[in-house]
């Protein structure tokens, strides 16, 4: 029910305050004054006790109104009737000093204030969530003592269920009693934990009236904080706050000094939460059927206390009863075990006699008795917690298995009750509880029935409940099949990066949708994987859609990994992951969303950017341990397909694909993928070529058809001639082995000689060459038009390079444009960054030199174009694996040299204008400015020292006056006697310093910054040139045989075959169902297998770490027992012996005792000889203790 609280309506004025102060402790104080308020007394009537009212207050604490009131003359002071409510004094923060570890809110509050006002307050303007679990913790109320092994129980317990089920514990909030032992739990929680674990809700509801010190936490603009101190000696009757509970409602009837006036109104607000909806956080749209569900604890107590515990049980409420902890407590824990037919009246009153000592006047009156007994007769509600009967019980699960004992004997048991008891499970977040309790070997649970607690344990973030649901029958296909429980999920993921981009792709859709669709999560998810996917769903809400004319096809598990990768959620994200069939491309597909998603929030969030950066590298190594398991299989079918295979869950993309854009380095550095690159690189070759072998038939290609060159069709066929040999001679001796393989049914045949000429010149290495040296020879022809034969009218030469630059710049156009692998133009557009400069400048250059005035400037472009294409060749001479990781060095300096050149230029202008400024007077020649200024200062540090900074070689002969000839510089100030008149001995420290810094210092830094980066690559050097590579042999692949400029004639077959012929390229194949099937349950069986090893490794760890840890016990003891033997050498005794440094003396004895007994040591310890009964024989079994 939502509470009918009063609307706030702000002033000019007040709206003023919210901006000018804290505009939410404004809001707070509006609303209390509004909603909350307080007792006090109106009708004065005097006590025995001189000067004070029978509400316990003296006489000047009552208003002039109330001393005489005329509408109370004749009557008797009645509480109820003379009290009025007025808006309440006493709110804002506690700070308790140095005893408290927290600032505490409070409030004081009517003893008639509705449940919902003070619920409306804790939850929306205190922020506290909604609990799942209601702990209301009642007992003395004075000091009483607990046995040191109960007290630990029951903090440990009571805390341990608070932090693990996000529960309320409501206490009285005082320093006594079982109060101060529930702070003193809440305190040990605070010390020795961390702020990530969360803070434990101690709400304290206490008697204004009894309050010691009040007068400190009053102000009627409330108290932002509110200074309060723990007086234990000066307290008399009243009592003192605890200062490590979290809230307090201090209730106030208009009366002083009386306890339990607060009971009723902590009564009503129990039960008010406790009728509130479970899980409201979880359930964003959803009306849960689940009540907040409430249990009370007692501990020792008194007459109050087994009212409350009695009225708890008759509305339903289990009650948890410590024995041990005295009094009451202990009266109903030594009957409650008992039949009910033996509970006596008597039974109890002598229980009651035994415990209660001097205190048993006050239970005289049977009632309380006839109150156990009925307490005894609700076993189902009653639950007592032995400490002594079973030390390894705890205190957390009795209380939440009252509370499930107690829902179990309501009318909904059975199998609704159980998933009714589950989904409390899930909300408490206490996997041992379900497992113990509810998923049981006897309940008969459906994947369908445990959906909505596996939703509630997926939206609530708790993967250890996922797990175990998923243990117990929960089907992902079944739970995710259809849009709408995935829709569910996405609607209630909390708020992330991917949350705001999916926010802002639907408000960008037409019409500005409000709930997620599956259509915007597939543009998003697209954006994130790259443009070169297709999308994962359909914008239709079918099982099977077609897209371009592909079908797209529903992933129960990729959809479950996918929801879990995109928050960012480690735990559910490897559950989920466990649970994909296509487990490397999911594995590398969320490597790529996370880098990215890194990549855009790295300016927003560095240590979110961190997480996802790491959670990617986490990914990109399960993929490289599912390839390795199939690489140690040594099966080169079963990667080259995992390899190339297009993932249909993926976005029609394959593995290889999705590692290069997600830039995994260590994926494509692994031995398989460069082996399969290798391959490819060689083509039809034999992998053993020796290079030396190649360039002689690209020299003399009639050696092709010799066998000067082997063929890997030539290798097969050998392998397959050996098979047959060796089948053929184990026919012979009679043992047969079936080794064929279905790959070899049909006959491998050699190639014929016109298929050995193509498949030389189709493979990629033989192309690289025949480009290479095609390479040296446009470089030689347009060194050679530059500097030799650059006429007016083009020569033969000139032409000639022309055709061959155009023949270039066409190939690039088609591997910009015509790629297979479908790759974002941007990236590869990035790629080319020099190839496109030079191109540009080489049109430029051509450009200038058809115009005869600027012809000669048209050479000079051509020029500086020349120095690009040469530097082409860095990118060619990448593929060596000696040049290719000095050549990544080379690239990373030089991003640092840019930078370190922004740093240096600070000095050099600095140094460059003031000592312009200095020495020359209104330069006005823009040249010279940039060369006194710039120029000279840069050449200074390379040793270029001036010869102007003194009068020492100064010749005016060399400069000009008046600065009116254009080839001197102008002279420097000039004195009487025509020489320099600027102070030399500023200018001689000033390029001092400038050296001192520039040279000695920033020279320096740049070492060093070099030598960073030459060791970051070093390291690395041989896994970055093996992820560059892939881009040199890809190109290759790709690339027409024919070298230029003979490669227009392969552009022009091209175009023809695709405009004219109307045959586009073919792209990659999909896999038919059958090999699909069979290559995802090998991959499956692999991902098992590389999950089986890594558990091992964990508890080895484990293990290796106590191992360590005995080891260095044992050195310890034997340190000590050095030292106590040195002390008894010197003549030091002690009066005690010391003790024992490694074994007790028990052990020590039993074993000499066995040591001693030839037959006992037999049997105990050297079970080397055992005669089976029956027989002769003796088994022996070496080495073997028992």
């Amino acid at each position: 029910m939502e509470p009918n609280i009063h609307q706030i309506e702000l002033s000019p004025i007040q709206l003023q305050d919210y901006l000018v102060a804290n505009p939410r402790r404004c809001l707070i104080k509006s609303w209390i004054k509004e909603n909350i308020k307080k007792k006090e007394c109106c009708f004065y009537v005097q006590t025995e006790r001189e000067g004070f009212c029978k509400c316990g207050y003296p006489k000047d604490h009552h208003v002039v109104a109330t001393i005489v009131p005329e509408r109370f003359l004749g009557q008797s002071w009645e509480g109820e009737k003379h009290m009025r409510e007025v808006p309440t004094d006493a709110f804002g923060d506690i700070d308790f000093g140095g005893l408290g570890l927290n600032k505490a809110k409070y409030v004081r509050v009517s003893s008639d204030t509705p449940s919902h006002v003070l619920y409306h307050l804790i939850t929306k303007y205190w922020k506290l969530r909604p609990p799942n679990l209601l702990i209301s913790v009642t007992g003395g109320a004075k000091n009483f003592y607990m046995r040191t092994h109960l007290k630990q129980k029951f903090r440990r317990g009571l805390i341990k269920v608070a932090q693990s089920t996000g529960a309320w514990i409501i206490t009285g909030g005082t320093h006594t009693g079982v109060m101060k032992h529930v702070g003193m739990a809440v305190r040990d929680y605070t010390l020795n934990s961390s702020s990530a674990r969360g803070e434990i809700v101690a709400i304290g509801v206490a008697p204004w009236g009894t309050v010691h010190k009040r007068q400190s936490l009053v102000h009627p603009e409330g108290c932002f904080p509110a200074h309060y101190t723990v007086d234990e000696q000066s307290k008399g009757r009243l009592s003192c706050l605890d200062s490590n509970h979290s809230h307090f409602l201090l209730v106030d009837d208009g009366t002083h000094g009386h306890y339990g006036v607060e009971i009723d109104l902590r009564s009503r607000l129990e039960k008010f939460i406790a009728e509130q909806p479970l899980g409201n956080r979880l359930r964003q749209n959803q009306k849960s059927h689940l009540k907040i569900p409430a249990v009370c604890m007692l501990l020792n107590g008194g007459q109050d206390d087994l009212n409350t515990i009695y009225s708890a049980m008759l509305s339903g409420t289990p009650c948890v009863v410590l024995e041990g902890s005295g009094r009451m407590a202990d009266v109903i824990a030594n009957v409650a075990g008992k039949p009910v037919s033996q509970v006596t009246l008597a039974l109890i009153q002598r229980h009651m006699k035994r415990f209660f000592g001097q205190e048993y006047n006050d239970f005289s009156d049977i009632k309380w008795a006839k109150k156990i007994q009925d307490i005894i007769r609700m076993p189902h509600l009653l639950t007592v917690f032995h400490v002594d009967e079973d030390k390894n019980s705890d205190m957390d699960v009795a209380i939440l298995q009252a509370y499930l004992k107690a829902s179990r004997s309501e009318e909904n048991a059975g199998q609704r009750g159980l998933e009714r008891e589950l989904e409390l499970a899930v909300a408490w977040n206490r996997v041992d509880i379900a497992e113990s309790e509810i998923l049981t070997e006897e309940s008969q649970w459906q994947s369908g029935d445990l959906h909505k607690a596996m939703f509630s344990a997926l939206v609530g973030h708790k993967s250890e409940f996922v797990r175990l649901l998923l243990e117990n029958g929960v089907s992902i296909p079944q739970f995710l099949s259809g849009d709408k429980m995935l829709l569910k999920l996405y609607n209630a993921m909390p708020s992330c990066l991917f949350r705001r981009k999916l926010v802002k792709q639907m408000q960008g859709d037409k019409g500005g949708r409000r709930q997620v669709s599956l259509a915007a999560v597939a543009e998003v998810v697209r954006q994130l994987l790259g443009s070169f996917t297709q999308p994962i769903y359909s914008p239709s809400h079918e099982f099977i859609k077609m897209v371009d004319d592909n079908p797209v096809i529903r992933d129960p598990g990729r959809d479950f990994f996918l929801w879990a990768v995109l928050q960012n959620n480690r735990e559910l994200a490897q559950i989920a992951w466990e649970q994909c069939r296509d487990s490397t491309a999911a594995a590398l597909a969320a490597s790529k969303i996370l880098k990215k998603l890194a990549q855009e929030s790295e300016n927003d969030d560095e240590d979110d950017a961190n997480d996802l950066r790491q959670l990617a590298n986490h990914y990109e190594r399960q993929a490289i341990g599912v390839f390795s398991q199939c690489h140690s299989k040594d099966d080169q079918q079963l990667l080259q397909r995992l390899l190339i295979r297009i993932s249909p869950s993926w976005g029609k993309t394959t593995c290889l694909q999705l590692a290069v854009e997600a830039e995994d380095k260590s994926f494509v550095a692994h031995s398989g993928v460069q082996a399969y690159l290798t391959q490819i690189w060689c083509g039809e070759l034999a992998l053993d070529t020796p290079q030396w072998k190649i360039f002689l038939c690209m020299l003399f290609f009639p050696l092709i058809y010799t066998g000067f060159i082997t063929y890997r069709c030539d290798e097969d066929i050998k392998k397959e001639a050996m098979r047959k040999e060796m089948l053929a001679m184990e026919s012979e001796t009679g043992s047969w082995t079936d080794i064929s393989d279905p790959q070899d049914s049909d006959e491998l045949k050699p190639l014929s000689c016109r298929a050995r000429l193509g498949s030389f010149y189709a493979a990629p290495q033989v192309k690289f060459l025949w480009n290479l040296a095609s390479y040296f020879g446009f470089l030689f022809l347009f060194s050679f038009v530059l500097m030799v034969d650059f006429q007016p009218t083009p020569s033969l030469s000139e032409w000639l390079l022309y055709v061959w630059v155009t023949s270039l710049v066409f190939e690039e156009v088609r591997q910009l444009f015509d790629d297979p692998d479908g790759f974002e133009f941007r990236r590869k557009s990035k790629m080319y960054i020099i190839d496109m400069v030079s191109f540009l400048l080489f049109i430029a250059g051509l450009a200038c030199r058809w115009i005869s005035s600027t012809f000669y400037m048209g050479k000079v472009i051509l020029c500086i174009d020349f120095i690009f294409f040469f530097l082409r060749l860095i990118g060619i001479f990448t593929i060596s694996k000696v040049l290719g990781p000095k050549i990544l060095i080379i690239k990373r300096m030089m991003v640092d040299l840019f930078l370190f050149m922004s740093l240096l230029s600070i000095w050099v202008v600095a140094y460059g204008v003031a000592n312009q400024g200095i020495q020359i007077h209104n330069e006005k020649r823009l040249h010279w400015i940039i060369r006194g200024a710039v120029y000279d200062p840069y050449l200074l540090i390379f040793g270029n020292v001036p010869t102007d900074i003194d009068s020492a070689e100064f010749d005016i002969s060399t400069c000009t006056v008046n600065g009116t000839d254009p080839l001197l510089p102008k002279c420097p100030v000039l004195n009487a006697n025509q020489m320099p008149g600027y102070p030399e001995w500023l200018t001689t420290i000033l390029l001092s310093v400038y050296l001192l810094l520039a040279n000695l210092m920033l020279i320096n830094v740049r070492i060093a910054i070099f030598n960073q980066a030459f060791h970051a690559v070093q390291e690395n050097s041989d896994t970055f040139w093996k992820f560059q590579r892939y881009e040199l042999i890809k190109e290759f692949h790709s690339r027409p045989a024919p070298p230029p400029p003979f490669i227009l004639l392969s552009h022009l077959y091209l175009l023809l075959r695709r405009f004219i012929m109307c045959c586009h390229p073919q792209g990659r194949k999909q896999l038919s169902e059958t090999e699909e099937e069979d290559l995802m349950s090998r991959e499956g069986f692999m991902k098992d297998k590389y999950l089986a090893t890594q558990r091992p490794e964990r508890s080895e760890s484990m293990e290796h770490r106590m191992v360590q840890l005995e080891e260095q016990v044992s050195q310890s003891a034997k340190a000590l027992q050095w030292m106590i033997y040195t002390l008894k050498a010197q003549g030091y005794q002690s009066k005690e012996e010391p003790p024992s440094m490694s074994r007790s003396t028990e052990s020590k004895r039993d074993e000499d005792e066995i040591d001693g007994d030839p037959e006992r040591r037999q049997y105990h310890f050297h079970a080397q000889r055992s005669l089976c009964r029956g027989a002769g024989d003796i088994f022996k079994v070496k080495g073997t203790k028992l």
